[in-house]
């Protein structure tokens, strides 16, 4: 999970706490975005979960050549009135991301 949150979206690895589990803080610039648990079994879930979770970018195109190049399916979507897109795709445990783009005025209509 961090190498595909490294290779794919950018994020480092930096300083977390002296927990008694295992796991990862992932950090974009100085923030840390991202808290990775290590567990040694699939987790059981009940009740509310989150539905994705969202970033800002720059240079869609460099972003997408990356996805390409990695294998990583995504789909491109038009922020209904914004001036954004947002480039859908999940993660290795299949949790659902979107990465938003300022809309350039000559990008071709997406999906919406």
């Amino acid at each position: 999970m961090v190498e595909f949150y490294n290779r794919v979206l950018g994020l480092t690895v930096g300083p977390r706490p002296d927990f008694k589990f295992p796991g990862a803080w992932l950090y974009c610039g100085e923030y840390a975005v991202v808290h990775l648990v290590g567990v040694n079994q699939k987790i059981k879930t009940e009740g509310l979960r989150i539905e994705h979770f969202a970033f800002a970018g720059d240079n869609m195109e460099e972003f997408v050549a990356r996805l390409e190049a990695e294998n990583v399916p995504y789909r491109l979507v038009n922020v209904p009135g914004w001036p954004l897109v947002q480039v859908n795709l999940f993660d290795v445990d299949g949790n659902h991301i979107h990465v938003d783009f300022e809309k350039i005025d000559n990008e071709q209509n997406l999906e919406t």
